[in-house]
This record gives C-alpha cells, structure tokens and sequence, in this order.
C-alpha cells in the first residue's frame, strides 16, 4: 500500500514558522493535501509534539516524532524517533545546550506551544534558531543513544546543509538517510549510496507537500520500520 507523507514541517514553535502553524492547521491542511504521514520537525525542540499527534490520532494521520537540530557547525539534522519518550529526553539535551540568548519576538518571531485545540499553553526563551554545543557526529551518537536516527536536512541546499557548509558527506557517520528538499534538482551522483527523504520544510501551510512523495508499506506504522527506529 502506498502511503503520502512530509516529514519536515516547522509549526509556529519555530521562530521562522507562520504564526499560522498550529496543530489543528498543519494536520488538517495535511489531510486535505492527501498525506498520511508527518512530522513537525521544529528547531531545536520537540515541545509542540503531543497537540499534533492528539490531532493527528482524530484524522488517521501518523505524525512522527522529530525535530530539526541546528549543529556546532551550522548544519542542519533532521532527528526522529519512534517514542515520544525517547524524542522528550533527547530535546531536552538539545534546548539545554542551546545559547542562553533570549528569543526577541519583533525581530524573530514568536516561539509558542499550543494544546490540541490551538490555545497557545506556553513558550520558550531561548532563541531555538541559535547552533547548539553538539557537533554533527556527537548529533549522531546522542540520537542513536535515544533509539532515534539523524537524517542530514536539506542537502541540496546552499544554507546549513551538510554538503553547504562540511562540501561532502562525511563517510564515518554512517548515513542510511538523506533529506532532498523537494523544490531543488541534486546530482543523483551524490545521493545514489543513500535512501532518500524528499520533504517541504514548510514554514506556511501552503508549502506543506502534495501527495507525490511515498513509500510502499503494509500498514502506517510501518514507517518506523522503514525508517530504521
């Protein structure tokens, strides 16, 4: 069975993401397109996670647990986890290591955590944009360490991709992933060793994909399988 999914999105806990991001919008916006898969995949925390997935068990869509972590180098990560549990300690890790510069909401925007009914419950300080203290390989042990897996964002993209910023793939990492960003061509040549994810990282509901990404699986949860959590 075929199964639609974009596993990159950034709600409005991201200081880059529409304040139009909220649970309710990004999950249904995700069942009208057609998609059967997600993850809200925000900077540096996980915090907005249990409103999407209690939208998402209402509208059948699987949303994933993940987020986007920025590294000591500048290069953008995608992480993901089977558990919720597993993603909780791991961003806490993250934020943790994150700069002690407070967020400015005039030049950033907000960084809000809603509730399953879009009623804003909370906010972070730390400006989550910021690089935390982890290289890009401790990124990859700290995640295998909580049973998640680190994807490598955007690679054909100038800005905080891994080939933008390090100009190769390092081959110690041992990558089983890499994201496309699906609105940029890619020399096949540089991905043909690895799986690839193609995702929107929406930042406005209208970037959120269509139904052209997917994978072929039994059932929805065999994502995390297919995934390797």
């Amino acid at each position: 069975m075929k199964f639609y999914y974009d596993l990159h999105i950034h709600s409005d806990l991201s200081p880059c993401g529409n304040t139009e991001m909220t649970p309710n919008n990004i999950v249904n916006m995700a069942c009208i397109k057609g998609l059967n898969i997600i993850s809200v995949t925000d900077h540096n925390s996980i915090n907005n996670y249990p409103a999407m997935r209690a939208v998402g068990e209402k509208l059948g869509i699987e949303v994933i647990p993940g987020l986007e972590v920025t590294t000591k180098e500048e290069v953008h990560v995608l992480c993901y986890f089977r558990k919720y549990t597993d993603a909780q300690k791991f961003g806490e890790l993250i934020y943790d290591s994150l700069p002690d510069i407070k967020n400015n909401p005039l030049i950033f925007g907000e960084q809000n955590i809603y509730n399953s009914e879009d009623k804003i419950v909370g906010n972070l300080d730390k400006l989550l944009i910021n690089a935390t203290s982890y290289t890009i390989n401790e990124i990859f042990d700290i995640t295998k360490i909580n049973h998640g897996i680190s994807v490598p964002a955007h690679i054909n993209k100038k800005s905080n991709s891994i080939m933008g910023v390090l100009g190769f793939i390092p081959l110690n990492l041992n990558i089983n992933f890499v994201e496309v960003f699906q609105k940029l061509s890619i020399n096949e040549k540089i991905i043909r060793n690895y799986n690839i994810l193609k995702n929107s990282d929406a930042h406005q509901l209208v970037d959120i994909s269509e139904p052209e990404n997917s994978v072929e699986l039994d059932d929805i949860k065999g994502m995390y399988d297919y995934l390797k959590l």
